[in-house]
Order: C-alpha cells, then sequence, then structure tokens
C-alpha cells in the first residue's frame, strides 16, 4: 500500500488499482506508437496520454517521497529508481528534439516493473529469486565452465575438418551456447564422426541445464506461497 497515507484502506487499495492500469495503459501505448502510418490526431492522442501518465506517475514518486521515513534509502532503492526512471524520460525529451536525448524514451519500458509493487504473485517470484540466488548464481559458474569446456572440445574435433567455422576457441562459443540451450539454428554443426559424438553428449547434458534453474525458482515458489498461507 502507498506509505503511511492518511487515507483508508479501501482508498489506498483503490488508488493502487487505478495506478496499476494507468502502467498498463502506458505500456500498451507506448507499443502502440510503433505502429506506421500514424495520423496526426493519433499521435496527438498517444502524446496527451503519454502527459497524463506522466503526471499520475509523478504525483506518485512525490507522496512517496514526502512519506518515505528515510528518504534517501527511498530514492536510491530498486522501486524507487524504477519510479523515478519512468519518468524521467518524459523530463528529459521536454522541449529537445535531440536523438540522443529520445534513445531516454526507451526507458519508458521500465515502467512495467512498477507492478513488482503492487502484484502478489511476482512479489513471490522476487522472494523464490532472492532464496535461491546463491544456488543460480553457481548455476550459471557451472554453465559457464561447462560452455567453455564444450568449446574447447568442439574445437579440437572440428577445427581441421572446419577451418573457417571453428577458427578458435572464441569462435566455437557461439556453436556451444546455441547447442546446450538446445536451440540448435543449424548454422554451425560438425560434419566429423568424433564431433557428431561430442555433440550427442553436449545436447544431453543441455537437456539438465535447462531444467535446473526453473526446478530451483518453481520449488523456492511453491515454498513462498506455503510460507503465505501459514
Amino acid at each position: 500500500m502507498l506509505p503511511s497515507l492518511k487515507v483508508s484502506s479501501d482508498l489506498s487499495k483503490r488508488i493502487e488499482q487505478i495506478i496499476q492500469i494507468v502502467i498498463a495503459y502506458s505500456v500498451i501505448t507506448l507499443t502502440i506508437e510503433t505502429l506506421p502510418n500514424l495520423t496526426f490526431g493519433q499521435h496527438r492522442f498517444l502524446e496527451i496520454s503519454e502527459l497524463i501518465c506522466v503526471i499520475i506517475f509523478s504525483l506518485e514518486y512525490l507522496v512517496r517521497f514526502f512519506y518515505a521515513k528515510n528518504k534517501w534509502t527511498f530514492v536510491f532503492s530498486f522501486m524507487g529508481f524504477i519510479d523515478l526512471i519512468s519518468i524521467l524520460p518524459f523530463f528529459l525529451n521536454l522541449g529537445s528534439g535531440s536523438r540522443a536525448l529520445r534513445v531516454f524514451r526507451l526507458f519508458r519500458v521500465f515502467r512495467i516493473l512498477k507492478l513488482v509493487r503492487y502484484n502478489k504473485a511476482i512479489n513471490r517470484f522476487k522472494y523464490a529469486f532472492n532464496t535461491v540466488k546463491e544456488e543460480l548464481v553457481l548455476f550459471f559458474l557451472a554453465s559457464f565452465f561447462i560452455v567453455y569446456l564444450t568449446s574447447v572440445g568442439i574445437y579440437y574435433f572440428e577445427n581441421e575438418a572446419q577451418p573457417e567455422v571453428f577458427k578458435s576457441i572464441i569462435h566455437s562459443f557461439w556453436w556451444s551456447v546455441v547447442t546446450l540451450t538446445t536451440v540448435g539454428y543449424g548454422d554451425v554443426y560438425p560434419i566429423t564422426l568424433g564431433g557428431k559424438i561430442f555433440t550427442f553428449f553436449v545436447l544431453m547434458v543441455g537437456v539438465g541445464i535447462i531444467t535446473i534453474p526453473a526446478g530451483l525458482i518453481a520449488t523456492a515458489m511453491i515454498k513462498s506461497r506455503d510460507e503465505e498461507k501459514e
């Protein structure tokens, strides 16, 4: 809920629901803006919509800043940063036609992260991620180690047969990533018998690599839901 506001619980929930609708609406308008051949009237409508959204988000940010117990902690917090970057592009582009500044408009997509504050399911995912973050860091380090080992392996199997494709261990990284993730674009593939046998085992490892993080997060989310019920 909105921090320390002297309003009823029902009113606070209504305000939060309105902000969630505005967040969703702003993301939709950002998407529509990219459509080609929009008329002047449609562009004008989208500009007015953006202005209204920025006013609402700015008021929300000011209210949260004013009522925050530790204002600097709020400003430099993750959600405080998201709140600020959600409105900053508008003020940076205000009255400026600079293409460099217009790039900041892409930051508007971060508004969708504002939903983290209001959605229990997303908060549960955040809790689950924090619960298993050490395991995930260890997993990604192990994955990088496996990618490196497979790059070395396929290089020594295929370099002589395909010197232009597998020029070095570094060039072999692309094949390792694509193969371990089981994407298999088919642009780079082994042609030697040893390389094909090696690829078979790499694919088997790749299946496990995909399922491990999903299993960790799913288990943590179930634990989070059970704790909420208790």
